[in-house]
């Protein structure tokens, strides 16, 4: 599978990877946290680790590490504005439910490794 970005999240990526000359793409992954059990982190990379999978779309890198690799394979990422806010969301199809409020999500038979 794969992690694939929409045309507007590639358009949002392009512009915070301008602004960090030094960076080698989007880190991708999750972290535990709310009351789904994973909440998502997207952020600007400095470095790509050796154990990272790095997926290539359109001259953007998304880097995963292995430990969220099994949770978020397959996500599409879609960058959204509605009214002021602006946000990354995420078309996950390992996600089995998602919290009340969005924040964070659970799965079905992919514990985390490690």
């Amino acid at each position: 599978m794969a992690i694939r970005l929409t045309p507007t999240a590639l358009d949002r990526a392009r512009r915070f990877l301008a602004a960090s000359p030094a960076s080698v793409g989007l880190r991708f992954g999750v972290r535990k946290t709310g009351c789904s059990g994973w909440g998502y982190e997207i952020d600007v990379a400095n470095i790509k680790h050796p154990d990272d999978t790095v997926f290539e779309q359109d001259g953007i890198a998304v880097l995963v590490n292995p430990q969220s690799l099994p949770l978020v394979d397959g996500t599409q990422i879609d960058f959204v504005r509605k009214g002021l806010n602006q946000e990354f969301v995420f078309d996950n199809p390992n996600a089995a439910a998602a919290c009340g409020c969005g924040e964070s999500f659970t799965t079905v038979d992919k514990p985390l490794p490690g």
